[in-house]
C-alpha cells in the first residue's frame, strides 16, 4: 500500500457509490415525469397513482445522491490539492455552474412539485416535474464537461505551472462531451426504467396481497418500463458504438485494452470473445475469436486494422517520455478491468434489450402470459440490479482507461496527490468512508423496501378531500 493506491481506491469508491445514484435519480424523475405526462394527456386516474407512488422512490434517490456527491467532492481537497490547484480554473467553472444553477432549479421545483399536488392546475405541476427533469440533465451537462476535459482538454493554456481556460465555449463544443453525454443520459433514462420494471414485478410475486387495482397499476407500470427499456437499450447500444469509434482515435490504448490487443492486428481484425491477459508476457491465454468481426466493430467494415498497446505505448513514451516530474511512467492500462468491464456493460445493455422484447411479446393486449409464471416475473425483478453492474462497468473503463492521467496528457496521477497525506490518513479515512456509504446504502434500500409495502392507492389519495397536508402544520410529522 502506498499513498497513491489508497487515494485512488478511496476516490475510486467515493465514484463508484455516487455513480450508483448519479443515472438512478436522472432516470427516475424522466419516467415519473413521462407518466404524469401521460396522466395529464389522459386524465385517467392510474397513471397519477403511478406517478405519485414512483416519485417517492425518485425523492429517496435524489437524497442520498446529494449526500454522496458531497462527499465526493471532499476529495478534491482532502487527496488531490495538488491537481485542484493544477485544474481549478478549468474545473471550477463547471461545477460551480452545476451547483449555483442546475442544483437550484432541481431542488426549487422538487419542493413545487412533492408539495403543490391538487393546490395548483395539472399542467403547471406538470411543469414543475419537468424543470426538476431540467436541472437534472444541465447537471450532468456540466459535470461532464469537465470531466470530458480531463478525458480530451481544448481550450486551455498552460501558464505558471497551472492549466489556464481560454475558450468556454471550447469546453461545452468538446466532441468528447458530445459522446460521453449522449452515453450517459440515455443510460440513465435506461436505469430508471428497468428499475420501475423490477420493482413491479417484486410486487407483483406478492400477488396473493395485492388488490386487482393494485395488480392492474404495477401491470401498467411493466409495460411502459418495458417499452422504454427497448428504446432505451438499443439507443444506448447505438450511442456506445459511436463512443468507441472515436476512442479509436483519441485514445487509443484505452480502446486496445478493451479489447486485449497487443499487438497491431492485419487488417481484418478478430475480435476476442472471452480472454485472460497476461500483463507481464502480453499473451491472450484461454481466447475465443470471432475473425473480421473487431474491424466490423471498430470501422463498420470488415477491413481495418487496429493498433495495439505495445504500438501506442512506444507511442506514448517517444512523445511524453520514459520520466514525468520524477516519477517513471508506464502507459499501460488495467487490461483485464477494462476488457471484462467492457463485456459485462455490453452484455447486460444487450440482456436488457432482449428481456424488453420478450417481456412486452408477454405482456402484449389480451396475451399476458407474463404475469401468470412466477419465473418470468422473478427474471423482470431481477433485472433492477442490472444496469448498476452495467452503469459501474462503463464508469471504470471511462476513469481507469485514463492512466497514468488525471488529465490527459498534461498531469499525471502521480502528480496530482496531496503531497501532506499520510498512509494513516488515508487508511482512517478510508474505513470511515467505507462504513458510511455501507450505512447510507443500508438505510436507502430499507427505505425502498419500506415504502414499498405502501399501497398506491392509499398514497394517490393523501391530500385529497378537505384535509389539506401543511409539512409544517403541528404534528405533521
Amino acid at each position: 500500500m502506498n499513498i497513491v493506491s489508497l487515494a485512488r481506491f478511496q476516490f475510486a469508491m467515493t465514484t463508484i457509490f455516487h455513480f450508483f445514484f448519479v443515472p438512478f435519480s436522472i432516470g427516475m424523475v424522466f419516467v415519473v415525469a413521462i407518466m404524469e405526462s401521460m396522466y395529464v394527456h389522459t386524465g385517467k386516474p392510474e397513471y397519477k397513482k403511478m406517478t405519485k407512488f414512483w416519485g417517492n422512490i425518485f425523492l429517496l434517490s435524489f437524497a442520498v445522491g446529494v449526500v454522496t456527491g458531497l462527499i465526493q467532492e471532499f476529495q478534491f481537497g482532502m487527496n488531490w490539492s495538488d491537481y485542484s490547484r493544477f485544474m481549478g480554473d478549468i474545473f471550477g467553472a463547471p461545477l460551480a455552474f452545476e451547483a449555483l444553477l442546475s442544483f437550484f432549479i432541481e431542488s426549487t421545483f422538487i419542493g413545487l412539485w412533492v408539495f403543490t399536488w391538487n393546490k395548483v392546475g395539472k399542467k403547471l405541476h406538470l411543469f414543475f416535474i419537468w424543470m426538476v427533469v431540467f436541472g437534472t440533465i444541465t447537471s450532468a451537462v456540466w459535470i461532464l464537461t469537465a470531466n470530458s476535459f480531463m478525458q480530451h482538454p481544448v481550450g486551455y493554456a498552460v501558464k505558471n505551472g497551472r492549466a489556464v481556460m481560454v475558450n468556454f465555449g471550447a469546453l461545452l463544443a468538446n466532441k468528447q462531451l458530445m459522446f460521453e453525454f449522449g452515453h450517459v443520459i440515455v443510460a440513465a433514462v435506461l436505469t430508471g426504467s428497468t428499475i420501475i420494471t423490477g420493482l413491479a414485478a417484486f410486487q407483483l410475486l406478492k400477488k396473493h396481497t395485492l388488490s386487482d387495482i393494485n395488480k392492474k397499476n404495477y401491470h401498467k407500470t411493466i409495460r411502459l418500463g418495458l417499452t422504454l427499456m427497448l428504446i432505451l437499450s438499443l439507443g444506448t447500444i447505438a450511442m456506445g458504438d459511436v463512443q468507441m469509434q472515436y476512442l479509436v482515435h483519441e485514445q487509443p490504448m484505452k480502446f486496445a485494452a478493451t479489447e486485449a490487443v497487443y499487438k497491431t492486428t492485419g487488417e481484418r481484425a478478430p475480435w476476442t470473445v472471452i480472454g485472460f491477459a497476461n500483463p507481464k508476457t502480453h499473451e491472450v491465454k484461454g481466447k475465443i475469436e470471432i475473425p473480421d468481426m473487431l474491424s466490423i466493430l471498430s470501422y463498420h467494415k470488415p477491413t481495418g486494422a487496429v493498433k495495439g498497446m505495445e504500438e501506442v505505448n512506444a507511442e506514448m513514451e517517444k512523445k511524453y517520455g520514459t520520466h514525468i516530474a520524477g516519477h517513471k511512467m508506464d502507459y499501460y492500462v488495467p487490461v483485464n478491468t477494462l476488457f471484462w468491464s467492457f463485456r459485462f456493460m455490453a452484455g447486460f445493455g444487450a440482456l436488457m434489450a432482449l428481456v424488453s422484447i420478450v417481456g412486452l411479446i408477454m405482456t402484449r393486449k389480451n396475451k399476458e402470459s407474463l404475469y401468470k409464471h412466477r419465473w418470468c416475473l422473478w427474471v423482470l425483478a431481477l433485472m433492477t440490479f442490472t444496469p448498476f453492474i452495467a452503469n459501474t462497468s462503463g464508469w471504470l473503463i471511462t476513469e481507469l482507461g485514463r492512466a497514468p492521467w488525471t488529465v490527459y496528457g498534461l498531469f499525471t496521477i502521480a502528480q496530482s496527490v496531496s503531497p501532506n497525506v499520510s498512509v494513516a490518513s488515508l487508511l482512517t479515512s478510508n474505513i470511515v468512508y467505507f462504513c458510511l456509504f455501507t450505512g447510507l446504502a443500508i438505510i436507502l434500500i430499507s427505505l425502498i423496501v419500506r415504502f414499498l409495502h405502501n399501497d398506491p392507492e392509499e398514497l394517490a389519495m393523501q391530500g385529497q378531500g378537505n384535509k389539506e397536508t401543511d409539512p409544517f402544520a403541528k404534528g405533521a410529522f
